[in-house]
């Protein structure tokens, strides 16, 4: 382990931070926050002289492989949700540190599962560091920092496999961090889209930022206590479009602005993204239509809920948890499913789900036929076994870690279904599950443990579980 170099980039994680920290103190400035800009300021400064402490250590080597890469973001998650957490506890708005960690990590990994029971009476300063941190951790806190720094030395496309989700991440141009630009600026062009959209539909500027940074990240932080369920038919629309378009794979995006448009949508990953979506929207709106006054609020409330949930988003337009049973089941299905590899989104993945089926028909062919030679392929390309493994033994851990988990949270006394579903919302960066953690629910009901279980999943399903497990193996700590 080449401690110093972690070290170092660690320092880079929380100089930015303390930056980042400076643009809820602005907003609590401008509402006459005096004491949470004071609180906001304080952080930063303590964020700034902790990055400026870790920048002292010289690093002998700059190199860093994928053990570097993996144990870095996994320290620099933790590190910031432990530095987000301060101005929770310190103003006051959640006195007790674990609850603070569970809201910041929630904010950070853009789960969105939160454990105030109002949010509507929180200062706007903190409302705009909770939606903020899903924004920062929507694209990659470490994806941020390789768009800012020439890093020099070292293979740095180490930081962005194991920071970005899905089961494989390609560089769009020769240079990783020429790469991690161009993903912020679709992220930030979207984002500056959709905030142009709310705007026009009438909604304060403090509220569309608000929303722009929970869609962009697929977060699910909502600043009301019913998320969106009061707001107009056309600004659910707009936040039910751009969720779902945050949920593409942003190459995708890329290949269209370099106007590849048949290599864009010849992907199967987005096509079948967005059969799933039509075919959930389809069922749930005939399945709902006699609880609403019609077709169109059927729809609307069906494509919002898909939208929220495959996307991992989380916000609602109305409380799910009423739905026939049918409409519920097909919403935890999503739960699992995901939106694409190299998104915002959270779960399993879509080309993950694909793969897994071609995996499968393979073998079922090679059954009936040995000696068949059935290559998988994904988009026309010859898919390595190495893939395949992956992709394998990443299902495996989570379906360990979903069962350690879920068995751990039942000491709690919760029903099944609220358990489940906590884990499924956790675990998927989801936000709201059902019963006791429906959409106008919570999670403060959970104790201390439980939501420590909790944290780690929302960073393990945030990180894609590798990076948190590597922690756990002695083999990581030792010196090269």
């Amino acid at each position: 382990m080449n401690y110093a170099i972690v070290l170092r980039l660690l320092s880079y994680i929380l100089l930015t931070e303390g930056a980042l920290l400076l643009l809820p103190a602005v907003a609590s400035l401008c509402y006459g926050e005096w004491f949470v800009m004071g609180v906001f300021l304080f952080t930063a400064a303590l964020s700034a002289l902790a990055g400026a402490l870790f920048h002292r250590v010289k690093a002998k080597s700059q190199i860093f492989y994928m053990r570097e890469g993996f144990v870095t973001t996994a320290l620099c998650w933790l590190l910031i949700s432990v530095v987000g957490a301060v101005p929770f506890v310190l103003t006051g708005c959640i006195p007790n540190p674990v609850d603070a960690l569970f809201e910041t990590v929630s904010g950070f990994t853009t789960t969105g599962a939160s454990i105030l029971p109002a949010v509507a009476d929180l200062p706007k300063g903190i409302l705009f560091w909770r939606s903020f941190t899903h924004w920062v951790g929507g694209m990659g806190v470490l994806v941020f920092l390789l768009s800012l720094l020439p890093l020099t030395g070292g293979s740095h496309v180490n930081l962005m496999k194991a920071e970005s989700p899905g089961p494989q991440v390609d560089k769009l141009v020769p240079k990783v961090q020429s790469t991690a630009k161009i993903l912020y600026g679709i992220y930030l062009a979207l984002t500056v889209i959709e905030l142009i959209f709310l705007l026009f539909g009438r909604m304060s500027v403090f509220d569309a930022m608000l929303t722009a940074f929970g869609t962009a990240g697929t977060g699910g932080f909502g600043f009301l206590n019913d998320s969106f369920a009061s707001f107009s038919p056309y600004i659910q629309w707009v936040v039910t479009i751009f969720m779902i378009l945050f949920g593409v794979n942003f190459n995708a995006y890329f290949l269209l602005l370099m106007r590849r448009f048949r290599r864009a949508a010849a992907s199967e990953e987005v096509r079948a993204y967005f059969l799933i979506i039509a075919v959930a929207v389809g069922i749930i709106t005939c399945n709902i239509y006699s609880m609403y006054n019609g077709l169109g609020e059927a729809l609307r409330h069906a494509a919002f809920q898909v939208g929220s949930i495959i996307t991992t988003t989380g916000f609602s337009s109305c409380d799910f948890d009423l739905w026939p049973t049918l409409s519920k089941e097909i919403l935890v299905m999503l739960m699992f499913v995901g939106a694409c590899a190299g998104s915002t989104g959270g779960g399993i993945k879509v080309s993950r789900l694909l793969l897994l089926g071609k995996s499968l028909k393979k073998e079922l062919k090679q059954a009936l036929h040995p000696q068949v030679v059935a290559p998988v392929r994904m988009d026309g390309k010859l898919v390595n076994h190495e893939t395949i493994r992956a992709t394998n033994v990443y299902v495996a851990a989570y379906i360990f870690i979903f069962a350690a988990s879920f068995l751990l949270i039942s000491l709690d006394g919760f029903d099944m279904v609220t358990n489940f579903t906590a884990i499924a919302a956790t675990l998927n960066n989801i936000g709201p599950g059902l019963n006791q953690v429906g959409p106008m629910m919570n999670f403060s009901g959970y104790s201390n443990p439980a939501k420590l279980v909790m944290i780690f999943d929302m960073l393990a399903g945030r990180l894609e579980i590798f990076p948190m497990l590597v922690l756990f193996l002695p083999d990581t700590w030792r010196r090269f």
